[in-house]
This record gives structure tokens, sequence and C-alpha cells, in this order.
């Protein structure tokens, strides 16, 4: 990982960080008053595609600052770089080495054909986001205009796919939780956006030769499919009678606002049910898997399915004392994946309790709940406990404890290996080697 890629990276989502608030301060692009950091804050949620409001979307900002909070979810998910890009092939046909390799860091790409892969990632974005924009415009056709339909299905389409989570509607989604097609096509949209583009190109450009998938991609599907279920049935089984959430619904929109909130909880934040009401055993479960996140390279944030699918793995493994090294699908997996691994995990768990222990100490609120907020923000999920109305708990906290969740949705988005990397730096090459010295653990 270079040390100069990463921080322009970063210093990239800054910069547009920084100017979608500046645009967002606007009056033409707001109702009423709005505080500076407010405006930080919901470019923030937006361009590192979380979902946390402080203000609301509907009802705060006009339809230009509705626009410009599409464009900022629709920037973070497909990356800024790619479009920096796509800017400079627009002013000549080649790329020079460092603008690939910075390309390559910014979408996890597994090679340099930057120029190639590029083209399959709009071709997949337009074509996945048009249909789910023409799915929900038709459901919303039934309560709104068509001009009304059409945004908001254009609105919500951009937000599930790019795990960002933002609603037009000022209670998310809970006026559909018995709408079949609308939740199942939301649920479809972040699924597929959280798989990542490498996957999904693969799929799409293998899907007759199951076998050639990579191991990545093989890891990604199983393991989508098995938190989604093992959410489901964690959820069903605690907040079952819960007449909160629930608890007043039939058995099949139970199964449905499950396998809903299964997903959602994970890389999005919509919601169909009031997440207030959830049972704490809910809520403590749910950071878990907000900490796992999607795939690599995909819209959403987390430490990522294969990170922790590879300690698994390697901890089943040194159980077993095996005298292998850990595998899957019949490949070796590499010791230094598995330190990556182990480095991503602790950072994580290092930051989200740092930051949760400053928040505790300093906006004297309840300790689920912040955690819940934090792990949130870092695993760029947006989904929330609310402040008692329709806006995030974030809306609880002070100028410093929105920019504690601030920074956490940014170092969530850029990756807490990258981010890691900026506050400590590179180490120097060392060109000699110290004793093995012994340890007992």
């Amino acid at each position: 990982m270079e040390h100069k890629y990463v921080r322009s990276i970063f210093l990239g989502y800054v910069l547009v960080i920084f100017f979608g608030a500046l645009v967002l301060a606007l009056p033409i692009c707001h109702k009423g008053h709005l505080a500076f950091i407010d405006a930080i804050f919901t470019a923030t949620s937006a361009t590192c595609v979380t979902g946390l409001i402080v203000t609301s979307t509907s009802e705060n900002f006009t339809f230009l600052g509705e626009v410009i909070i599409l464009i900022l979810v629709q920037i973070g998910g497909i990356g800024y770089m790619s479009l920096v890009i796509i800017f400079f092939l627009s002013l000549r046909q080649r790329l020079d080495i460092d603008e690939k390799r910075a390309m390559r860091q910014s979408l996890d790409l597994p090679n340099m054909h930057v120029r190639r892969f590029l083209k399959k990632i709009f071709a997949v974005v337009l074509v996945i986001e048009l249909l789910g924009a023409t799915v929900l415009t038709t459901q919303f056709l039934k309560k709104y205009d068509f001009l009304d339909s059409l945004w908001y299905g254009i609105f919500h389409s951009v937000s599930a796919f790019n795990n960002a989570g933002f609603s037009l509607f000022t209670n998310s989604l809970m006026g559909y939780q018995s709408d079949t097609i609308s939740l199942v096509t939301i649920c479809i949209l972040v699924v597929l956006g959280g798989m990542g583009y490498f996957v999904l190109i693969e799929i799409y450009e293998n899907r007759k030769f199951a076998k050639r998938f990579t191991i990545h991609t093989r890891i990604m599907i199983y393991g989508t499919i098995i938190l989604i279920l093992m959410g489901m049935v964690l959820f069903l089984s605690i907040e079952w009678n819960n007449p909160k959430t629930l608890g007043g619904l039939s058995v099949y929109d139970k199964l449905l606002n499950a396998f809903f909130l299964s997903i959602n909880f994970r890389t999005s934040g919509f919601n169909s049910i009031d997440l207030a009401g959830l049972k704490e055993s809910s809520l403590f479960f749910s950071t878990l898997f907000m900490m796992t996140g999607a795939g690599q390279g995909s819209t959403a944030g987390g430490m990522k399915i294969t990170t922790v699918a590879i300690l698994i793995i390697t901890v089943i493994y040194i159980l077993k004392e095996s005298n292998q090294q850990p595998s899957i699908f019949k490949r070796t997996i590499e010791q230094k994946i598995i330190n990556k691994a182990l480095a991503i995990i602790l950072s994580s768990s290092f930051f989200v309790l740092l930051a949760t222990l400053i928040l505790v100490e300093t906006q004297n609120l309840p300790f689920l709940r912040i955690l819940f907020e934090v792990v949130s923000a870092f695993g760029t999920v947006g989904v929330s406990t609310g402040n008692g109305d329709i806006l995030s708990f974030s809306q609880e906290f002070d100028a410093f404890g929105k920019s504690i969740i601030i920074i956490m949705m940014l170092a969530g988005r850029l990756g807490v290996f990258a981010f890691g990397l900026i506050l400590v730096g590179k180490a120097k090459t060392k060109h000699f080697k110290y004793p093995v010295g012994r340890i007992i653990i």
C-alpha cells in the first residue's frame, strides 16, 4: 500500500466533503437555518455513503439540495478517483503509471487494467440503478404523482445501490413494511452494491462457468448468504414477540422485515421498522454485523467479509493445531494476508472503542446507543436508534461529538488500514533481521 496514493485519496475525499458542505450551506440548497457543522456532517454522511442524518433530507433541503446529496452519494459509491480518471481520459488517451496505481488503490482493483475496468464499472452502475429506479418508480406511483415517483425512484435506487441509506421519506421505508416488491428491490440493490464491482463483473463474465470464480468471489457469495441468514434468525428469535418491532406483524411480514433488517443492518441504513424499539440484545449483536460490513472494493464499509472469514479460518486451524497453512477452497491463504486481516480487525476495534469512550465521557448519553451509533458510522451503515423523532441519534451530540462521528465515517469509507497508514506513517525499509525471541502465550 503506497502512502502517497492513500494520502491523495484521503485528501480527495476531504475536499469533496468540504466543497459539498459549502454548496449545501447555500440558501438555495436548504430551508431555514443550517449550522455549518450539520452541513459538513450531511456531506460526509453522503460522500462516505453512510446515511446518518442530523437534519431531515426531505424537510430541510430543497430539491437542489437533494440533488447535491445524491451526487455526493454517487461520487462516494463509485469513488471520486473514478471520476478523476474519467476526466483525465477525456483529455488524453493514456494514463501514467502513478495515475493507474492511485486508481487501483482507490477501487481495490486486481490489476492495472484501469480503462477497461472503469468502463465495466460504469456499465454495471448504470444498468443496476436504472432497473432499480424503474421498479421503485412503479411502486411509488401507487401513492404519488409521476414526477415525484420518478424522483423518489431514482433517489432511492442510487442510495440503495451505493449502500447509503438516505431516504426522502421521513420514516425511511416504514410506510412500505408490507410492500414485498419495494423492500425486496431495495434489498437486491443493497446486496449487489455491497458485493463489490470486481465480484459483480466476475459473476457476470463467468456466469456459465462458476468453477472459474476466484476465491475472493466465492468467499463473498457464501459469506453474504450466511450473514443474511444468520441476521434473519437472530432478529426473528429476539424480536418475534416485541410489540414495538415485529410483534404486531403477520408471520409473512415478520419474515420479510427480518430479511430486510438483516441486509440493511450490515451495510445500508434503510429501516422498515422503528429501530428505537429494538431490544438491547438486538442492538448489541447487530454491532457485530455492522463491523463485518460487506465486500472489499464495494460501496459498503466495515472490516469486510473476506477479512473476517480469513481470521475465522485461521483460528480454526490454530485450535486444531494443524500442521498445514490455513486454506479455503483448496487454496492456501498467504501469511501476509492473515497478518493484514488481524491488523484490520484489531485496528477497527481500537478505533471504535476509543471513539465510544470519548463520546460516553463527553456527551453524557447511554453507552449502548453511543456504541451503536459509532459502529454504524464506522461501518458506513447509517442505521440509528434515533433522537426520538426522525433524525439519527447523532443529533443529540454537540459539535465535538458530531466531529467524532464525522471522523469515524471518513475512516470507515477510506478503510481502517489506509486510515491507520495516514496516522502512523509507513515504516522505513530495514535490511537486517533480529534474532527470533521465545514468547510464551
